[in-house]
């Protein structure tokens, strides 16, 4: 009965290694976000800052998610491409 050598791992490793890491693999995620806490008007006058410099049409500028809090408190974050290719 022969016995074959094992492969050499080297390619999997590598491959495991690039997927795991966060700058590597399919899984990263192209979105710059930023969270805010502010009264509601200023919470308004934010997202429209973020609208007219980073336009929708552009960037993919959204409103990811929002709630409100006691005393008139807004917390959202807004989400966009980091450049506009």
């Amino acid at each position: 009965m022969q016995t074959y050598p094992k492969p050499p791992l080297d390619g999997l490793r590598r491959q495991l290694r690039r997927e795991r890491s966060p700058r590597g693999g399919s899984a990263v995620d192209p979105f710059l976000r930023e969270t805010y806490t502010l009264p509601r008007d200023e919470a308004r006058c934010k997202a429209r800052e973020w609208f007219d410099r980073f336009p929708k049409a552009a960037y993919w500028t959204q409103v990811e998610s929002w709630r409100l809090l006691p005393g008139d408190r807004v917390e959202f974050t807004m989400r966009r491409l980091p450049t506009a290719d």
